[in-house]
C-alpha cells in the first residue's frame, strides 16, 4: 500500500468524491484508511451508567485505499506514488511533479 499516516489524499470515486483530506489512520491488511472530513458516519451509543441518556457520535469509517490517491499540493492535482533510491535508501516520490514524499 503506497498511502501512509499523515499523506495528504485526494478521494477520487465515491459519494465525497474531490475532497482532500488528510490519512488519520493505514489499515494495510484490509487495504483501507481512514480520512479527514471523509466518509462521516454517526454511530449510536446506548445508554450507560457513566452516560445515562446515550448519546449520537460522528464518527469517520474506513475508505478503500483504491477510491483515493495522493494529493499533490505542487500540482495541485491527483498523482501517483512511485518509489525510487536515493543515496541507497527507497523512497517514494510524486510521479506527477517528480518530488520525493518523504
Amino acid at each position: 500500500m503506497r498511502i501512509k499516516k499523515g499523506d495528504t489524499v485526494i478521494v477520487i470515486a465515491g459519494a465525497d468524491k474531490d475532497k482532500v483530506g488528510t490519512v488519520q489512520k493505514a489499515f494495510p491488511k484490509l487495504h483501507k484508511v481512514v480520512v479527514e472530513g471523509v466518509n462521516l458516519r454517526k454511530k449510536h451509543q446506548k445508554p450507560r451508567q457513566n452516560n445515562p441518556e446515550g448519546q449520537i457520535v460522528d464518527i469517520y469509517a474506513p475508505i478503500d485505499v483504491s477510491n483515493v490517491a495522493y494529493y499533490d499540493a505542487k500540482a495541485k492535482k491527483a498523482s501517483r506514488v512511485g518509489y525510487k533510491v536515493v543515496d541507497g535508501k527507497k523512497v517514494r516520490y510524486s510521479k506527477v511533479s517528480n518530488t520525493q514524499i518523504d
